[in-house]
C-alpha cells in the first residue's frame, strides 16, 4: 500500500467517525458540557484510532497484526464501556448504544484500512441511519403484530439464509427439477402475500391492493394472482378490488415480456410490442376502474382488511406445483422440439413467460424466424392469462373468477385485434 492510498484510507476512517459522531452529537446537543460520554469529537477520534490501529497492523504483519488489532480493540472497548457506563449512572437510563456504536466506529476505522473501502463507507452509512432511526424504529416495534413480525423473519429466513444454500443443479430427466427455482418462486410468493398485506394496512384498501400488485408483478403476476385469490376466498377484500390488483399486475407482466424483447431481441417489437402494449392499457384501465368506480351499493361490500401475512406451508405447497408445471412445460417442449415452439410456449406460459420470451428471443432469427417466435411469445402471454381464470375459478370466489375473465377477454380481444391489424399491414421476416 503507498503513501496515497494509505492516507486516503486513513482519512475515510476519519469520516466515518464524522458521520456517526453527527449524529450521536446530534442526539445529545442539548446536553451540558461533560455529562457526554462521547460526541462528535470523540466519535471522529474513534475512527482516526481505529485507521491508525489499521495501519499499524498492516505494517507488522502476519501474527503481530492479530495482536495489534485485537489489544487496541480490547483497550478501546474497555475504555469506552466504562464512560457509557458513567453516562447512564448520570443520566438514570440503561443503553448500550453508544458503547457499541463506538466499537463499531473504531472496527470500521480499522477495516477502512485494511479492507474494502466501498464495505466500509456503506456499513458507516447503514450505521448512521440505524441510529438516526431510533424513535421510528421504536415506534414501528410497538405497532408490530406477532404474526407479522413471524411472517417477516420467516421472509428474511427464506431470502438470505435458505435461498443460497439451495442447490442450483437441476435433479431429474428432462432437465430436471431445479430446486432453486423452486424456492425462489416460493419466496415470490410469500413476498407478494408480504407485501400486499404491509400496503392495504398502511396505504388504505385500493391504494394498497394496486401498489402491492404492480410491485407484485414486477416479479410474478401469477404469484399476485395466487395470493389475491386466496385473499378473495378467505373475504379479507371485495372481490372486485381484489381482482383490480390482478389486473394491474397482470398489465406489468405485459410490460415485463416488452422489456425483456427490446433488450434481447428489439425486432421482436413490431410484431408483438403493439399487441403488448394495448393488452397493457386495456388491463390497468380494468384494474382503476374497478378500484376506484364505486357502483350502487358498493358501501356493502368487505374492504380488504389482511389477517396474516402469508402461510409458509401453503407457499411452499403452491411453490412445487408451479414448480412442477414448469418442468411439466420443458418434457413438452423437448418432446415437440423447435416445430412445436408454440405448443412448449402455452405450456410453460401458464407460469413462466419470462422464460419463453427469453429462449424464443435467443432463438431467432437463427432458428426461428421473427414471426415464429413472436408467435410463440404471445402464445405464452395468452397462456399466463388464462391460467389467471383458471386460478381464480379454483381458488378464489366466483366473482372475482368472473371479474378476472372479463379483464383476461378484453386484453385479449384489443391484443387480438392490433396485432391482426400489424398482420393486415405487413409482419416481420
Amino acid at each position: 500500500m503507498d503513501l496515497e492510498q494509505l492516507l486516503s484510507r486513513i482519512a475515510l476512517a476519519l469520516g466515518i467517525g464524522l458521520l456517526i459522531g453527527v449524529e450521536r452529537g446530534w442526539r445529545t446537543r442539548e446536553a451540558e458540557a461533560g455529562t457526554r460520554a462521547a460526541g462528535i469529537r470523540t466519535f471522529a477520534i474513534s475512527g482516526l484510532l481505529g485507521g491508525v490501529v489499521g495501519a499499524m497492523a498492516a505494517v507488522a504483519g502476519g501474527i503481530a497484526s492479530a495482536i495489534i488489532f485485537g489489544a487496541g480493540f480490547v483497550a478501546y472497548a474497555a475504555a469506552i464501556t466504562v464512560f457509557a457506563r458513567e453516562e447512564n449512572k448520570a443520566a438514570g437510563t440503561v443503553s448500550a448504544t453508544t458503547a457499541v456504536a463506538g466499537m463499531l466506529t473504531f472496527a470500521l476505522g480499522v477495516y477502512a484500512v485494511l479492507g474494502d473501502v466501498h464495505v466500509a463507507a456503506a456499513a458507516a452509512v447503514a450505521a448512521a441511519a440505524i441510529l438516526a432511526l431510533r424513535e421510528e424504529l421504536h415506534r414501528w416495534v410497538e405497532r408490530i403484530t406477532w404474526p407479522e413480525l413471524r411472517s417477516g423473519l420467516v421472509l428474511l429466513a427464506m431470502t438470505f439464509i435458505a435461498l443460497p444454500i439451495v442447490p442450483s443443479d437441476p435433479i431429474g430427466p428432462f432437465g430436471g427439477v431445479n430446486l432453486r427455482e423452486v424456492w425462489i418462486i416460493a419466496i415470490a410468493l410469500a413476498g407478494v402475500s408480504f407485501v400486499g398485506y404491509v400496503a392495504v394496512k398502511h396505504l388504505g384498501a385500493s391504494r394498497g391492493v394496486l401498489v402491492a400488485a404492480a410491485a407484485g408483478g414486477l416479479v410474478s403476476s401469477t404469484a399476485v394472482t395466487v395470493t389475491n385469490a386466496r385473499r378473495a376466498a378467505a373475504g379479507e377484500g371485495s372481490p372486485r378490488l381484489l381482482a383490480a390488483g390482478v389486473a394491474v399486475a397482470t398489465a406489468v407482466s405485459f410490460l415485463r415480456v416488452f422489456s425483456i424483447a427490446a433488450v434481447l431481441q428489439p425486432s421482436l417489437l413490431l410484431l408483438i410490442g403493439p399487441a403488448l402494449v394495448s393488452a397493457a392499457l386495456v388491463a390497468v384501465g380494468f384494474g382503476l376502474v374497478s378500484a376506484f368506480w364505486r357502483r350502487s351499493g358498493a358501501a356493502d361490500q368487505p374492504t380488504a382488511s389482511f389477517r396474516n401475512p402469508f402461510g409458509f406451508w401453503s407457499v411452499i405447497g403452491l411453490a412445487v406445483f408451479l414448480g412442477a408445471m414448469i418442468v411439466l412445460g420443458r418434457i413438452v417442449a423437448e418432446r415437440f422440439g423447435a416445430a412445436g415452439a408454440i405448443v412448449g410456449a402455452v405450456v410453460v406460459g401458464l407460469v413462466d413467460v419470462d422464460s419463453v420470451t427469453v429462449s424464443m428471443a435467443r432463438l431467432a432469427p437463427a432458428t426461428l424466424t421473427l414471426q415464429q417466435a413472436g408467435y410463440a411469445i404471445l402464445a405464452a402471454v395468452v397462456s399466463d392469462t388464462v391460467s389467471k381464470i383458471a386460478i381464480g375459478a379454483a381458488m378464489g370466489r366466483v366473482r372475482f373468477a368472473a371479474e378476472i375473465a372479463v379483464m383476461a377477454v378484453l386484453c385479449m380481444a384489443l391484443g387480438g385485434a392490433v396485432l391482426a391489424l400489424m398482420l393486415t399491414v405487413g409482419s416481420p421476416g
